[in-house]
């Protein structure tokens, strides 16, 4: 297996990833995908969507072996949930 090399900061891989999401993928896919896990390529605007993180880049590592994948979960503001929700969020 060949080892992948980051070419952008994980600040420019953040930002490109989420200008491309909010302008030309979200409205593609958010309907249908709910939940699920996309990976973008920060660099053609490929993507790859799964139910997993694992699933989703090695789709997307498939089709482009030199991608440079953004991940977020469609509907979410990230991929994975940390803490506790409080009470008057579930109201």
């Amino acid at each position: 297996m060949a080892v992948r090399q980051r070419r952008y900061s994980k600040e420019e891989i953040s930002k490109r990833g989420q200008a491309l999401y909010e302008s030309q993928i979200k409205q593609q896919v958010e309907t249908d995908n709910y939940g699920k896990i996309i990976a973008i390529d920060i660099e053609t605007g490929a993507y790859a969507i799964a139910d997993t993180v694992l699933l989703a880049t090695n789709q997307l590592f498939e089709q482009y072996p030199t991608a440079q994948p953004w991940l977020i979960r469609i509907g979410h503001r990230a991929v994975y949930h940390f803490g506790a929700r409080s009470l008057a969020q579930k109201s």
